[in-house]
């Protein structure tokens, strides 16, 4: 089962510190375009899953984020949006976390969701009821030629 709980078009998402930014929906062309990324994809092959994720969220919310509130410059002045401002921001741990918790988790989710059927503890036959009544005898060999 997927639920379809997608947003039609740009949203706001709170990230803390007087500060919101302005999000495409999370879709596959977008996921696809992040996962080319350069960045992403000059990570050597034994990259950890944390250095990663840190550099595919990047990556994303490059892409992601159209515009924001309450990010300024180094002179105090409304910083505009870039692929470099948006790297700086997410330097933020507080706003990095609410980026990935707001924006990156609730797409990832919805991912889950598709496994609706999950192994039963004991293995894949475990907790299955029977549904076929017993033979009445035993079948006969099959004839030799």
């Amino acid at each position: 089962m997927i639920r379809l709980n997608m947003k039609g078009g740009p949203w706001w998402l709170e990230i803390g510190e007087g500060v919101r930014v302005q999000v495409r929906p999370v879709s596959t062309s977008l996921m696809m375009e992040a996962r080319k990324d350069p960045e992403l994809r000059a990570l050597p092959e034994d990259a950890d899953d944390e250095e990663t994720g840190y550099v595919f969220a990047r990556a994303l919310a490059r892409r992601a984020i159209l515009d924001w509130e309450g990010v300024v410059d180094g002179n105090g002045k409304p910083a505009k949006v870039t692929p470099e401002a948006t790297d700086a921001l997410l330097e933020n741990w507080t706003a990095f976390e609410a980026f990935q918790s707001g924006y990156l988790l609730p797409a990832m989710d919805v991912e889950k969701e598709k496994n609706a059927s999950a192994p039963s503890p004991s293995g894949p036959t475990a907790g299955a009821k029977t549904t076929a009544k017993p033979a009445r005898k035993s079948a006969r060999s099959a004839r030799k030629k």
